[in-house]
């Protein structure tokens, strides 16, 4: 937006609500977020960058301003946290309306004013909640308080900001980009460093600081994705909408060479799914020695109809690596004999310490004091954990504590009390249930590591799925401010465990164990939900809020059969289609060979029928959950 205000003086050329700061609670007793609003304002002809909380939002200008560091030095902002949040939630509904403190005029969370001229990098920072936080540079050196975008909207500050700076990305770190002016010689040299182009020519640079988004994202197909990284917000990776150019024009579809990653290929009917019976004989499958002798097809019944619950504790030790599948007898008692004194010498390790050591280890007491905080919330519904003095709540306490031990570098983090309460209550045995946990955490230990890397990584992959299904529900939700797809950072994180039944959970995961028909099936089913969905979104009056409402208010509705059934039809609509683009290829892992066998397979074919159309779930509906998963530090 644009508009006059002292026009000798001062004009707005955009703003943006809902640019968040966020405060560090460990050192003030006070919220730890703080809304505004993030401006650009030309002052006297100079362009600024500028953020001012609510509170100040029509009254005076920011009173910090960020200056070049010069012999007299410039005025710096030292308490600011840095960015990384010291808990974190998955989000569960809408933000209530909170009081804030009152911003101070300086320090901690004084307003600041930075003019472009003065801006050196700009960082895209990882993941928080689900959502991005930029932070800038000033070319003092000195780093702003990190912006926190809990609407979106980086997109159109990116595109504002290129009407008077270049962004490119840095050669060495795919997150940082350097900001230069509007000057061929600056832009040329970065290309250079950059080593993006092979010819050099210097009509490559007039038209990029013509047109910087066009010529990036219209003539040079060597370098799209390279560029689309910096210009488009990681939110939105297939944003679906034509770019626009400085002047909000969008550009021609046909520009030679653009390589825009989009399905772009008739996926065909969806093949009916039906479900099979759960696997109810396991002794037919072992030979003489106790070997199974095809593990594969045991995979394969899994997957169709899970197991029955008498043979769970046996099978899932298989499904979590406990035990190799080409192990005997007598080598599975050899297993349990040498893990179980692997287990109870880790156990000891945290056993024997002191009141007064763990006085002096910060780190153990962290822990055990967050073990004990989440045991005590765990699954308290079900009767194995039910009871102020129930002995599950004891060994789902001491597994937790005894993987610390087994697992320095990740330790306890708060959510890991949800994967391992379903498998205790199967095994019913300690020793046994503290392996299958380690089995598990194999799969999704990167969920929780600090970074989020990997849950950043799977929203990607979610959102590419996503595109190529059903474009149109990812262009409405993108047009909400939603493309992120935040709302589904839960799902991800803990394997839908408080989106279904503690019962639904069981089947759930040993069918996703199996790893059939693909490692990223958890990707499926979360597509197959935000698909049963559409009819309830597209053309709706929801907004950011209530569409995550929305779609928290799904807990405990979902019809799992009927999602298992939509996700494995969205596989197969997929894996029958020649034209699919490559990266929904990786993400499905079709370009390794195929995991079911071909009798399996050609069995499965006889048994599809294909509609006119592909079915859609019925929309469900719930009440609003509380389920809140805090992350500590």
């Amino acid at each position: 937006m644009e508009e006059e205000s002292s026009p000798e003086t001062c004009r707005l050329v955009f703003e943006k609500e809902g640019v968040y700061l966020h405060t560090n609670a460990k050192r003030a007793n006070q919220d730890t977020t703080i809304p505004g609003f993030i401006r650009i304002v030309e002052r006297g002809g100079e362009p600024a960058l500028e953020w001012s909380p609510l509170e100040e939002a029509r009254g005076r200008a920011p009173a910090v301003f960020y200056t070049k560091k010069d012999g007299d030095g410039g005025e710096e902002e030292t308490n600011f946290d840095p960015g990384y949040e010291p808990d974190w939630a998955v989000i569960s509904t809408v933000k209530k309306t909170r009081e804030h403190p009152p911003v101070r005029e300086t320090g901690q969370w004084g307003p600041f004013s930075l003019p472009l001229s003065e801006l050196h990098s700009l960082r895209r920072a990882r993941f928080s909640l689900g959502r991005n936080f930029l932070v800038l540079t000033s070319r003092g050196g000195h780093p702003l308080p990190p912006l926190h975008f809990h609407r979106g909207g980086t997109m159109e500050l990116l595109r504002a900001l290129q009407r008077y700076i270049i962004l490119a990305p840095s050669p060495v770190d795919g997150r940082l980009f350097l900001a230069y002016p509007h000057d061929s010689g600056a832009l040329s040299q970065s290309f250079d460093e950059l080593q993006l182009f092979d010819d050099g020519s210097s009509d490559l640079v007039s038209r990029f600081i013509q047109d910087p988004y066009a010529t990036t994202l219209g003539g040079f197909s060597k370098v799209t994705n390279f560029f689309r990284g910096a210009l488009r917000p990681p939110e939105s990776p297939l944003r679906s909408h034509p770019p626009l150019d400085t002047h909000g024009t969008p550009l021609a579809d046909d520009e030679p060479g653009f390589e825009l990653i989009t399905c772009g290929a008739e996926l065909g009917p969806r093949p009916q799914v039906s479900r099979g019976p759960p696997l109810g004989q396991w002794e037919e499958f072992l030979d003489t020695d106790g070997r199974v002798r095809d593990p594969h097809k045991v995979k394969e019944m899994i997957f169709r109809g899970g197991i029955s619950p008498s043979l769970r504790k046996e099978v899932w030790k298989f499904l979590l690596g406990f035990y190799p599948w080409t192990s005997t007898a007598r080598e599975r008692e050899d297993i349990v004999r040498v893990k179980t004194d692997e287990y109870f010498r880790m156990k000891v390790q945290w056993k024997s310490v002191s009141e007064e050591q763990e006085m002096r280890n910060s780190l153990l007491r962290g822990y055990r004091s967050l073990i004990e905080r989440d045991v005590s919330r765990t699954d308290r519904h079900n009767k194995f954990f039910s009871g102020s003095e129930n002995p599950g709540l004891a060994l789902l306490h001491d597994v937790l504590m005894t993987y610390c031990m087994y697992n320095f570098d990740l330790g306890y983090v708060q959510g890991m009390s949800d994967l391992l309460s379903p498998i205790l209550f199967v095994t019913q045995n300690e020793v046994e249930s503290f392996w299958c946990l380690t089995g598990f955490m194999e799969l999704v230990h990167q969920n929780f590591e600090e970074s989020q890397e990997a849950m950043k990584q799977q929203l990607l992959q979610l959102s590419v799925l996503l595109k190529a299904i059903d474009p149109e529900l990812c262009d409405y939700l993108d047009s909400q401010d939603s493309g992120s797809l935040c709302f589904c950072f839960r799902w991800l994180l803990i394997w839908f465990k408080r989106e279904f039944s503690f019962e639904d959970i069981l089947m759930l995961w040993e069918v996703m164990w199996t790893g059939l028909p693909c490692s990223n099936f958890h990707l499926l089913i979360a597509c197959a939900i935000l698909e049963s969905q559409r009819g309830e979104l597209i053309g709706s009056e929801h907004d950011f809020n209530t569409i995550l409402k929305h779609i928290n208010e799904l807990t405990m509705k979902l019809d799992l059969q009927a999602l298992l059934c939509a996700a494995e039809g969205i596989f197969l609509q997929l894996d029958t289609c020649k034209e699919l683009p490559a990266k929904v290829r990786e993400v499905l892992g079709m370009c390794e060979p195929r995991r079911m066998s071909g009798g399996a397979r050609e069995q499965m074919s006889s048994q599809l029928q294909y509609p006119a159309a592909p079915p859609r779930l019925p929309p469900v509906c719930s009440e609003v959950p509380q389920c809140l998963i805090p992350r500590s530090v």
